[in-house]
């Protein structure tokens, strides 16, 4: 009888395989082809929602309409930084040298982000609307917040000290 060793070691690397391709580190140009995919639909509906935002504020509304306009917009903008997010911990990590360090510094900061809306939809929705000029003076206030909390929640790209991942973002065409 043939002992039945080299079966089973066949069969352990025909499973430990497909997990060695899912390590979760990808060339440095596919993870940056990955991010750029995912963070321009967010560019883009965060510019929006802050032109959006910006004319809520210059409009005149009743401070009940302000309220609802500006819990939405920024609800919309904690939905689009959380999918964000979600996108970029999905690309995994670059295969590049401090990889996790710099796909992690990705993660934090558009959570950041999200929470940063997140914050000033809560904030919003506590305000009280009357008297009216309280009300859009509090408003001036939580946008203010806001703006200084998404500031530092940015991500330094300086410290990007890997020049293959830099090349990558510049070359690219999602990147672009």
């Amino acid at each position: 009888m043939r002992p039945a060793r080299p079966l089973a070691l066949l069969a352990l690397l025909a499973l430990l395989a497909p997990l060695a391709a899912c390590s979760g580190a990808h060339s440095a140009r596919a993870w940056a082809t990955s991010v750029c995919t995912t963070l321009e639909p967010w560019r883009s509906e965060i510019g929006s929602l802050a032109t959006r935002t910006q004319q809520q504020m210059d409009t005149a509304t009743t401070p009940n309409q302000a309220k609802d306009n500006l819990t939405r917009l920024f609800a919309g903008a904690e939905d689009a930084s959380e999918r964000a997010r979600a996108g970029v911990a999905k690309a995994g990590v670059p295969d590049v040298d401090d990889g996790q360090q710099i796909a992690d510094g990705f993660v934090t900061s558009l959570s950041s982000m999200r929470d940063a809306y997140a914050k000033a939809k809560g904030g919003i929705q506590g305000l009280q609307t009357a008297p009216a000029e309280t009300f859009y003076q509090q408003v001036t206030q939580v946008v203010a917040q806001l703006q200084a909390d998404y500031e530092a929640s940015g991500l330094d790209t300086s410290k990007l000290n890997s020049q293959e991942l830099q090349a990558a973002f510049d070359e690219v065409p999602e990147c672009r």
